[in-house]
């Protein structure tokens, strides 16, 4: 296996670990003034005694109406005792399918299969097995994700004839009830094929129309649909006519996938797209040579095409340092959680940090630092959100750890013992609050 540092994440544990000085303020009172009172009234808490990034000494971080703020906390700040701990910025979760998880519930045995369509016929009969409704399996799940540091995450939800629009209802049902908690956006998937299958695209339609999507999307249109042209235009169509941004499905290791990218940038340059579309795993990239993938990636950067990963193994791992030298933005998501396509999986994305690390075969404190950095900040840079880095003006979206410095954490994975989002306590101690 090849280091992280030389193919896989970007940045040194230097960019990621600046404990950015001005975002770490005293607790101490502030003097009467104006501003002083202007802060009052707004909702302040001081979080007593952290360590940013694993820093050798801790500070107080204070939040203002759920930003960072470098400036002084006012006399009645609420405060909140960290007691040492290691403050990290939350996690995104790029790429995972909630709606069809058996988090929570009972064991399923399962059956031997043979690419998509196996999965696919399997999806269906796991679906009519449940006795727990889609929203609540969801809910489940994405509120286990929130307790592990998870401020964010894109569903992706599968829209078919066999479940109609079942599975964004309740997915969005779910992220209703966790909006003080985490930032979902939710894609209207086609794991059935949108042409193979009579009656999906009209079911991406009327997602699409219904205002609950985020996205609209597509997968393998050569090697899956058998119609690349039709499905890429009728998705590419959705999202032009509806306003919402395109995530693709491209499993493709050979040449296949290469046509189906060149596709997809053709058509976000055709339709002024740019920054609205992501295509997702991309199993094609990691088998170009180095002049080809220079050629695709600057392409993707320059149409600011996002990819995400799911780190499956060295082979199929997205080369993330290269894309980004190329400004193409790479998020790191979960996938499937034990669903009927695996057994495993468990939404824990400092856990997909420590796989990173681990199938990329890193060493260096630098190089684990670098895989923290594409769990936390790479899929913000993909679902468009502000990166929670601990500076001025960031979201106060952050988790508190016992460890020794911020590789440590990586490797041991240790117990999340707080998680705010917006500057709120969500979850302690592996419970949601």
């Amino acid at each position: 296996m090849t280091p992280l540092s030389r193919r896989g994440v970007l940045t040194s544990a230097a960019a990621l670990a600046g404990t950015g000085a001005a975002a770490l303020s005293s607790a101490a009172p502030a003097a009467a003034s104006s501003g002083a009172r202007d802060a009052r009234r707004r909702k302040t808490v001081v979080f007593r005694d952290v360590r940013p990034f694993g820093a050798r000494t801790p500070v107080d971080l204070t939040v203002v109406d759920g930003r960072i703020t470098g400036g002084r906390a006012p006399e009645d700040a609420e405060v909140i005792d960290c007691d040492g701990r290691i403050a990290l910025p939350s996690l995104v979760d790029a790429h995972i399918h909630p709606d069809k998880t058996t988090w929570g519930g009972d064991w399923v045995t399962r059956k031997p299969a043979s690419g998509i369509a196996d999965y696919v016929a399997q999806d269906v009969e796991l679906f009519k097995s449940q006795s727990r409704p889609v929203g609540e399996r969801a809910y489940g799940l994405m509120a286990h994700a929130v307790t592990r540091g998870t401020r964010a995450m894109r569903a992706h939800v599968d829209v078919a004839p066999a479940y109609d629009l079942a599975g964004v209802e309740g997915v969005d049902a779910a992220r209703e009830r966790l909006r003080h908690a985490l930032d979902v956006q939710i894609v209207a998937f086609p794991q059935h094929g949108v042409i193979r299958t009579p009656g999906t695209a009209e079911l991406l339609e009327e997602a699409a129309r219904s205002g609950r999507i985020d996205l609209v999307g597509g997968i393998d249109p050569i090697s899956f649909d058998h119609a690349m042209d039709e499905q890429l235009d009728l998705v590419f169509g959705l999202a032009d006519r509806h306003g919402v941004g395109v995530d693709i499905h491209l499993h493709d290791r050979d040449e296949k996938g290469t046509k189906v990218l060149r596709a997809i940038i053709d058509r976000t340059r055709a339709l002024s797209l740019r920054g609205k579309v992501t295509v997702s795993h991309v199993f094609c990239l990691p088998h170009l040579s180095d002049g080809e993938l220079d050629r695709m990636a600057a392409d993707l950067g320059d149409l600011d095409i996002s990819l995400t990963t799911v780190a499956p193994n060295e082979s199929l791992v997205l080369p993330i340092a290269k894309l980004r030298a190329h400004g193409v933005r790479v998020g790191l998501g979960s996938d499937g959680v034990r669903d009927a396509w695996s057994p495993f999986g468990n939404a824990d994305m400092l856990h997909r940090t420590h796989i990173l690390g681990w199938v990329t075969d890193v060493r260096l404190d630098d190089e684990l630092a670098d895989c923290y950095r594409v769990g936390a900040h790479g899929g913000s840079d993909v679902m468009g959100l502000d990166r929670a880095d601990l500076e001025p003006g960031a979201p106060a979206d952050f988790l508190l750890v016992r460890a020794e410095c911020l590789p440590q954490v990586v490797v041991d994975m240790p117990q999340r013992d707080m998680v705010v989002h917006g500057g709120r306590v969500v979850a302690r101690n592996g419970k949601l609050v």
